[in-house]
């Protein structure tokens, strides 16, 4: 990244105000510029939500203290972008030695090809400018990464090409962590990596240097190192050798939403749901419902704790739900996609893909278990919004031998008749403000999460096809169907 205000040798860098912050490491730079961002006030990384006093605070003091850290957490906790967010405390440009693979500083250079190109030109050395995004390389750590990979190795390519012996300095082929130097060196997954490629990690950690193979020469770098990991690896696949684990200066634990309000907003901020074809309006109490299967399954027995539940699954159901709708708006002609809890259902594939069930879970399966989680789900929105609401009349239509067809390719309108015939339940969703009067979509939304949270309580049952009746009798309910989703009895 080069502008016309930039120096392009070395003469007229040491002449501009650069000069005056050329002795800055890397971590100092992140440090001042987080100084001033919090001076400021405002979002420090934008689009993390829900760690404002939990993870940010402690990430900061790590940054503070200049200390190299492990974000350590289950899957879909935000750890990737929290480390590609601090490229933004990075200074928009920086100089280099035009051609260094190694990004050398032009004051300090470390490598023997800048070092030589010093010498010959001086000041009129070529000086080429980078931008923060190149300034940060992120690696996933695999059982196949080598030293090489990671540090170096003799390149006896640009040996033959050179004419240089083996051992000359020209010859390293340089890894991503010196090419990472003067930037952030972000690791993924850290337990995945071989011990003894960790083993490599020492010196850097604690010394600042590398070391590579065949060189009799360290290779000072100035580099940030993050890492993350989950703690499930540390049994599964692999685990962080104590002498690196004890080089990391700051481990910093990540959570999931700790409320149903934080994580909708994450969901809303990550799922893709404004479609070309018709506009979609997403009732609020179903973005509900899906965000609590997330909460419910958390805390569900059956699901292994160990794996988590990643905030990628509410994400994918909801954009699963609003494809749903979509292809009944287009099938029905309507104007407005609107989702409603029969969409949720046919997003099954986005749930059970989502979760590691414990032994009990795999042998009830795990379509019972999220036909569950949905109607729990739909039970636990339902009472947060219209809690003690009088649902009496209902269930006795229900229990005097009434039945409701509700699948999910049905259109709004007929839908809207037939609920008509339910006493007072578009009185309940009107009065309670779930719906508005002449809203047809949001309204047919809201009698579907009222019948919903009835079978979730077993007051009433729902058939896979999403037929609604009478509660099934404990004795006549399949072993499986805890909440009666087996089908209707005869």
């Amino acid at each position: 990244m080069q502008t016309q205000q930039h120096p392009t040798t070395l003469g007229a860098l040491k002449r501009s105000p650069y000069a005056t912050r050329a002795k800055r490491t890397v971590k100092d730079e992140l440090r001042e510029n987080l100084l001033q961002r919090l001076a400021r006030g405002g979002a420090l990384f934008e689009g993390v939500i829900g760690y404002e006093d939990t993870v940010l605070p402690q990430l900061v003091n790590a940054i503070l203290a200049r200390h190299n850290f492990i974000l350590l957490g289950l899957r879909g906790q935000a750890k990737s972008r929290i480390l590609r967010s601090l490229v933004t405390l990075l200074d928009d440009t920086i100089p280099i030695v035009a051609g260094s693979e190694i990004n050398d500083d032009p004051f300090a250079p470390i490598s023997k090809q800048a070092h030589q190109l010093i010498e010959e030109a001086g000041d009129d050395t070529p000086i080429a400018w980078i931008g923060r995004d190149q300034r940060y390389v992120e690696k996933l750590a695999t059982p196949d990464v080598t030293i090489a990979d990671i540090i170096g190795d003799v390149d006896p390519i640009k040996a033959a090409r050179g004419g240089h012996i083996l051992s000359d300095e020209l010859t390293i082929h340089y890894g991503m962590l010196p090419r990472a130097n003067r930037g952030i060196f972000a690791l993924n997954e850290l337990p995945d990596l071989a011990g003894k490629i960790q083993v490599g990690l020492f010196n850097i950690m604690q010394e600042g240097d590398v070391q590579i193979k065949g060189y009799p020469v360290r290779i000072p770098l100035d580099v940030l190192l993050c890492f993350t990991a989950n703690p499930e690896d540390y049994t599964a696949r692999g685990k962080i050798i104590t002498p690196l684990k004890d080089r990391i200066g700051s481990e910093i634990m990540t959570h999931y939403p700790e409320s149903v309000e934080v994580g909708m907003e994450i969901t809303q901020q990550e799922a893709w749901t404004t479609r070309g074809s018709l506009p979609v309006r997403v009732p609020d109490f179903i973005a509900e419902v899906i965000e609590r299967v997330a909460f419910e399954a958390r805390t569900d027995k059956r699901v292994d704790k160990r794996s988590g539940v990643s905030q990628r699954m509410p994400i994918t159901v909801l954009e699963s739900v609003v494809s749903n709708a979509e292809r009944r708006a287009v099938e029905r002609h309507e104007c407005t996609v609107v989702p409603r809890v029969s969409d949720i259902y046919a997003a099954l594939p986005s749930i059970t893909g989502k979760i590691e069930l414990e032994y009990e879970g795999e042998l009830i399966g795990g379509q019972v278990i999220a036909r569950e989680l949905i109607r729990r789900a739909a039970d636990a929105t339902f009472q947060a919004r219209a809690g003690g609401s009088d649902t009496d009349e209902i269930v006795m239509w229900f229990d005097t031998g009434n039945a409701l067809e509700v699948p999910d390719d049905a259109a709004s309108e007929p839908l809207a008749g037939a609920f008509e015939d339910v006493p007072t339940l578009l009185e309940l969703v009107h009065g309670v403000g779930l719906a508005q009067q002449g809203d047809t979509e949001t309204t047919v939304a809201a009698c579907e999460l009222v019948l919903e949270a009835l079978v979730g309580r077993r007051k009433i049952s729902r058939s896979d096809a999403g037929r609604y009746g009478r509660a099934q009798p404990p004795e006549r309910r399949r072993p499986n169907d805890l909440f009666g989703s087996g089908g209707m009895t005869a």
